[in-house]
């Protein structure tokens, strides 16, 4: 029996899992914390990956790397951190991206260079960041990996020069997403300079060995790892229900959407992996519950035993900020309070007002590229909610594929570590899990009350009024 490792270097933690090749059973599974922080010494992931694979590097076959998008580690001549690396999450970099879009004539034209348009999350803002409040560190920085790249070095056999692949380069910023080739230009203008970068390796191909002996795989993005480690197909639609709210899709044909509002990746399996990400997700329930004085279990059954509009009381939960639609400076509006409002309605309002925001971000997915979903699937934290798995697929207004809970990013690099080993023109096939399939009457007049209030908050926001909000 062939075995196989897959690695998720996260924010948080290095989750390693050892993985049948043949059937994707998970066999032994460790995991090591990370610091805390938006900008964290690079060497701690090493750290992690080393603690976390103790006891099964030695027993892998194959190993491949999952990790965080976009996070800048930049390296000296001798290949060590000139600074702590930062993350996706650091945002000092916003002004950064402001001024690249600029540069590069302005946000569609920034989308059709590299699929999508900058935030302060690109990499290439990061570095633009880098040239003008460090400058001393910019001139030292000779390459710039990823996250995964770095870690993937890391488990490499000594000599090996770095890679990574093109899902993952995809968030970089200085990436030609649609075409599969590094864009060093664009490197050299967010820098100041050139720079060397990982090479390029192909979806299924080996890309080193470890110093073990084993095939190390290309690695790629932590949504890319999912997506294939969800075995996620065009036509498929994945909503995940986190701190943020994400929509993304395989398709065979690229993105440019110069809103901003669809990032246009491209996947680890030759495709591509457009996205819409939402600010605002799980921490509006949380925030609910703690209102009402209630834990999740307690605001589920408060809402459901409201009807569907919560007795006329609609939210838009655009608490801090908002991404889509893009909102920087919003804040969260209620509306239809009277003295009838129960605390059962205050509860589902936030449920409706969720999910009839990812129901806005799967909209704008389909509206990017032009195929209507055949699956809705639903993963994240809040899916435990009885709520949530009762009201999504009557405001999605479609049947929702509810998969099992797993360590999807780990899975889907043992799965590629699996193609990497069996060097076949597709990834494996493993027997997929049990779902469970939700379903309810839709509620299409939730979402149109929903839009109406969006659609005025637009009047609000972009027209002074001298009486004040409503």
């Amino acid at each position: 029996m062939a075995l196989i490792l897959g690695l998720d270097s996260s924010t948080q933690s290095t989750k390693a899992l050892l993985v049948d090749a043949d059937t994707g059973e998970v066999v032994d599974a460790r995991t090591a914390p990370h610091p805390p922080g938006t900008e964290v010494d690079p060497k701690a992931w090493l750290a992690a990956a080393d603690d976390a694979t103790a006891g099964l590097l030695e027993r892998a076959d194959a190993v491949a790397v999952g990790g965080q998008q976009h996070g800048m580690v930049a390296l000296d001549d001798e290949r060590a951190p000139v600074r702590d690396a930062l993350l996706w999450n650091d945002t000092r970099s916003a002004d950064a991206a402001r001024d690249l879009i600029a540069e590069m004539g302005g946000p569609q034209a920034c989308a059709d260079a590299i699929g999508s348009v900058l935030v302060a999350s690109f990499t290439s803002s990061k570095l633009r960041w880098l040239r003008d409040h460090e400058p001393e560190h910019a001139v030292a920085t000779t390459t710039v990996l990823l996250p995964h790249d770095f870690v993937s070095h890391h488990l490499a056999a000594p000599g090996t020069e770095p890679f990574t692949d093109r899902g993952d380069a995809s968030g970089t910023g200085y990436f030609a997403t649609a075409i599969g080739q590094w864009r060093p230009d664009l490197l050299e203008q967010a820098l100041g300079h050139s720079a060397r970068l990982p090479r390029i390796v192909a979806p299924g191909h080996t890309a080193a060995e470890t110093s073990g002996g084993a095939v190390l795989a290309g690695g790629t993005g932590d949504n890319m790892a999912a997506a294939l480690g969800m075995a996620l197909r065009p036509g498929d639609v994945l909503v995940s229900v986190g701190t943020s709210g994400v929509a993304s899709a395989i398709s065979t044909t690229p993105v440019a959407d110069g809103a901003g509002v669809v990032t246009g990746f491209a996947d680890a399996s030759g495709g591509f992996l457009p996205m819409v990400t939402t600010m605002n997700a799980a921490g509006i329930l949380d925030l609910q519950a703690r209102w009402l004085g209630v834990d999740h279990d307690e605001l589920a059954a408060l809402a459901l035993q409201s009807a569907p509009g919560a007795g006329g009381v609609t939210l838009l939960p655009y608490y801090g900020g908002e991404r889509t639609p893009n909102r920087p400076d919003a804040v969260g509006t209620w509306t239809g309070l009277t003295p009838r409002t129960t605390r059962a309605d205050l509860a589902r309002a936030a449920y409706e007002a969720l999910l009839c925001s990812l129901a806005d971000a799967v909209d704008r997915l389909v509206a990017a590229t032009g195929a209507q979903p055949q699956r809705v699937l639903m993963v994240g934290g809040a899916t435990k909610s009885a709520a949530l798995r009762e009201l999504a697929p009557a405001v999605l207004g479609c049947p929702v594929v509810l998969p099992p809970p797993g360590e999807y990013v780990a899975l889907g690099a043992a799965r590629q570590a699996a193609w990497a080993l069996a060097g076949s023109a597709e990834p494996p096939t493993w027997p997929a899990p049990e779902t469970t399939v939700l379903e309810a009457d839709p509620t299409p007049h939730v979402r149109e009350v929903y839009a109406d209030l969006r659609a005025r908050t637009d009047t609000w926001t972009t027209t002074p009024s001298t009486e004040g909000t409503p």
